[in-house]
């Protein structure tokens, strides 16, 4: 059974107090009661509350406006509900704008001050909610949840976070499951402009002018079937960051509309004559040569000047296959979580097979192929026998002696990382240590595991 949220009721006038405490209690919540502003202080800080309903003129030196105040500055997840009297209407006014959630007045209706209560619990609620939805997405595009520690994807991690702060406009050329989306992402989250909108599209999955309508929006009447205004996705994009994936799929038309919006500063909607002012970070990416198609005439070359700004180039899976291990331990842990198995590893040979492969698909085939196996398998380990057949090969022939070389152990793709990050750090292991994210004593352990020359364990200058 879930705990009943708690209400922290301050109000120095006995009577009401213990009628408001009936009240609550009976509705299902556990009260703390106050008859001062000064004890209800205390209380807030030493216990966790979800409501605050306090009397705001109370007869002593702090009011229920003090109340207020604090738990606004050192408890931001309550809410606090404000009882007054008609002649202080215009005090409880001026609590709604410092974030008082709503107010009551006297003589207290004992069914509105429930009905009040149980809505600042929902929206206290929902409000968690969100900051621990947001949280996740943070954490899920954070730089350790990109998979790679090969030297090509930490090259492209360090260009990422140059060019996060630059808002200037991003090219992302990679092959189909590079991860343009994540990466894209990942730009926007460690940008100035991480706390608006980030929103995308894919120019390649919509028709012209369904996708026409979707970019900039419509006025009402503009064709037939407009029968509201409609907001484009470049509005609701302002401030923040836009991502468009495929952008080698946009028709010509369409092309000429993005071009004004990069020179312009400005979209306009379809049957309107008046264009908006938009403030947007682009981002967009392509699987195609985009030289190539500006010389067979299907993109415009003024366009992809003003794209190409900084262009960041994705590697395919085939160029970095050090990272194969990583990403197949990665997925067999996110799938054996998701469905309940056993599966715990990938067996070395199976785990040579992979590394093998040549993945047109990339990382999101290699995902599809351990979560097949995981869903499929019956052992605690991914077997050959798991795999599907393009990734097994012809019977009798074996993976590439070029690409068996590759499959490194986890132990050793974690040492080469380490081992990278402490030059990167010109051997400096305290800078080395925050970098990785683990103590300076566990980096100088791990350094002296693997052989490496190091000073006495408080060095912070060498490695």
């Amino acid at each position: 059974m879930s705990t009943p949220p708690t209400i922290l009721l301050v109000e120095d006038e006995d009577g009401l107090r213990e009628a408001l405490t009936i009240v609550l209690r009976r509705a299902g919540y556990e009260v703390i009661e106050s008859s001062s502003s000064a004890e209800g202080l205390r209380m807030l800080d030493r216990d966790p509350v979800d409501v605050v309903v306090t009397d705001l003129a109370m007869e002593q030196p702090l009011s229920g406006m003090a109340v207020l105040r604090h738990a606004r500055q050192f408890a931001p997840g309550t809410e606090v509900l404000v009882m007054t009297a008609f002649g202080t209407i215009e005090n409880a006014v001026e609590c709604m704008r410092l974030g008082a959630y709503h107010y009551i007045t006297k003589p207290i209706n004992s069914e509105e001050l429930e009905m009040l209560v149980a809505k600042a619990v929902e929206h206290q609620r929902l409000v968690r909610e969100n900051r621990n939805l947001r949280q996740r997405v943070q954490d899920a595009y954070r730089f350790e949840n990109i998979i790679g520690s090969s030297p090509a994807m930490l090259r492209l991690f360090e260009q990422v976070t140059r060019v996060a702060a630059l808002d200037a406009t991003v090219l992302l050329d990679g092959e189909t499951g590079t991860g343009k989306e994540l990466i894209a992402h990942a730009i926007h989250n460690k940008s100035p402009r991480a706390q608006r909108s980030f929103v995308a599209i894919n120019c390649g999955a919509l028709p012209e002018t369904l996708l026409e309508s979707e970019l900039f929006g419509y006025v009402k009447g503009a064709f037939t079937g407009a029968a509201t205004n409609k907001l484009g996705l470049f509005e609701e994009a302002d401030g923040g960051s836009f991502f468009l994936d495929e952008i080698a799929s946009a028709p010509l038309s369409i092309q000429v509309k993005l071009l004004r919006v990069l020179e312009e500063k400005e979209t306009r909607r379809i049957g309107d004559t008046r264009s908006t002012k938009i403030d947007v970070r682009l981002i967009a990416a392509s699987n195609r040569d985009l030289h190539a198609e500006v010389a067979a005439g299907r993109f415009r070359d003024d366009l992809f000047y003003r794209l190409n700004v900084v262009s960041l180039r994705l590697p395919p899976l085939r160029e970095r296959r050090e990272d194969i291990p990583l990403l197949a331990q990665h997925f067999v842990q996110k799938y054996a979580g998701r469905f309940h198995r056993p599966t715990s590893s990938v067996d070395p040979a199976a785990m040579k097979l992979l590394v093998a492969h040549a993945w047109p698909g990339n990382v999101r085939e290699l995902e599809n192929v351990i979560e097949r196996a995981v869903a499929l398998g019956a052992a605690d380990r991914v077997r050959v026998e798991d795999l599907p057949p393009d990734v097994v090969g012809k019977p009798g022939e074996g993976p590439r002696p070029e690409a068996l070389g590759a499959a490194k152990s986890l132990d050793e793709a974690e040492r080469e990382f380490i081992l990278e990050c402490v030059k990167r750090c010109d051997g400096n292991l305290a800078r080395a240590a925050n970098d990785l994210g683990i103590g300076r004593t566990t980096l100088w352990r791990r350094l002296k595991r693997y052989g490496v020359q190091v000073g006495p364990e408080d060095s912070g200058s060498s490695a």
